[in-house]
């Protein structure tokens, strides 16, 4: 079972500790890079450990933007060490779960981009109902969904 912990003084070390596997930086951006984010857009974002069996086994972001609106999905990641056990899609299940609690403002729209190149991350997202929405920005295509 995978549960989300939101990310504080207690476990931030955590999150800079883990790694992507090799080829993936392209993918996603790590974590210490992401909590600057956070901390900078603090008032409509939320970053969270990833956890299995009481470790942190990967990180989320979820942010809102008040301009549009919507939920934005940032820099989700599995640690290179857990990546095959199926965390990535409990995470995101527990992510989405959070976001139909509207803890920043009112919207159904959850939002994310995910590269072009990972195929595997692309079919996780399509698979829990996100549907590209012809949107793209380079290496990086956007998928959409309602909750």
């Amino acid at each position: 079972m995978v549960e989300l912990k939101e990310i504080t003084e207690e476990n931030f070390i955590d999150a800079f500790n883990l790694k992507l596997a090799p080829g993936q930086e392209e993918f996603v951006s790590h974590p210490i890079r992401s909590l600057a984010q956070a901390y900078v857009y603090r008032n409509q974002c939320r970053p969270f450990g990833i956890y299995a069996e009481g470790k942190m086994v990967g990180y989320v972001m979820v942010i809102y933007d008040y301009d549009i609106p919507e939920y934005d999905i940032w820099h989700m990641m599995i640690d290179k060490d857990c990546q095959g056990h199926g965390y990535g899609k409990e995470a995101l299940a527990r992510v989405l779960e959070f976001i139909k609690t509207k803890p920043f403002g009112d919207s159904e729209r959850v939002v994310l981009t995910c590269n072009k190149n990972n195929p595997v991350a692309r079919k996780m997202y399509e698979d829990k109902g996100f549907v590209a929405t012809g949107n793209e920005d380079e290496d990086e295509i956007e998928l959409a969904m309602s909750v």
